[in-house]
């Protein structure tokens, strides 16, 4: 990853969350927020560790920084895990996901939720999520599948099975009521606009 990568990723998650830019606000939610803290220090960790001079000394704090808050806010992403830009945590405890579970832009994810693997069965492995997929609280997305682009996923629901676009999937197991998707519930997404001017 090069500098202007790293940039466009964690201005994208700062507008996200926040509906805009600037370093005033940055610095703001990096010392000050929540959930921001969180993306910028597993973008930070993937930016240093990539870099030969800064893996020696950047790296090793901005990795404590991310431990600090995986603890305080009970998150579990592994900086290693792909995870598109604009990535909006809605609210914090009781998040983990497989660090070989692949995440497209612009998904919301709430508490509780699991993004995980299976180690047996037709389904042995990890998810692929689209662009533009909210992630509603407790809901579990298990196994070697595939969730579509604009998708919903309801809260609670267990999902095991492919999800195609612009599908809204509610219960145990998870199963498409609408073909609505996620509009309305992920906003924000038009920070490529407004980051052409940094």
């Amino acid at each position: 990853m090069n500098y202007k990568e790293y940039k466009y990723l964690v201005l994208s998650d700062l507008y996200r969350i926040t509906g805009r830019l600037g370093l005033l606000i940055l610095l703001k939610k990096i010392f000050f927020g929540k959930l921001y803290k969180y993306n910028f220090w597993m973008r930070t960790c993937v930016y240093t560790r990539s870099i030969f001079l800064l893996k020696y000394t950047i790296y090793p704090i901005s990795s404590f920084m991310l431990k600090k808050y995986m603890y305080k806010f009970g998150i579990s992403i592994p900086f290693s895990t792909k995870i598109g830009s604009g990535f909006y945590i809605s609210h914090f405890s009781c998040i983990v996901v497989n660090e070989k579970a692949i995440i497209g832009k612009n998904c919301n994810i709430a508490q509780g939720v699991t993004i995980g693997q299976i180690n047996r069965g037709v389904n042995k492995g990890y998810p692929v999520l689209g662009d533009n997929v909210y992630i509603g609280p407790g809901a579990k997305i298990l196994g070697s599948i595939i969730i579509g682009n604009d998708v919903a996923i309801g809260a609670n629901c267990v999902v095991t099975k492919d999800i195609p676009d612009h599908s809204v999937v509610v219960g145990v197991p998870g199963k498409v009521i609408s073909d609505e998707g996620s509009i309305g519930y992920v906003n924000r997404t038009d920070y490529e606009i407004k980051l052409a001017k940094y």
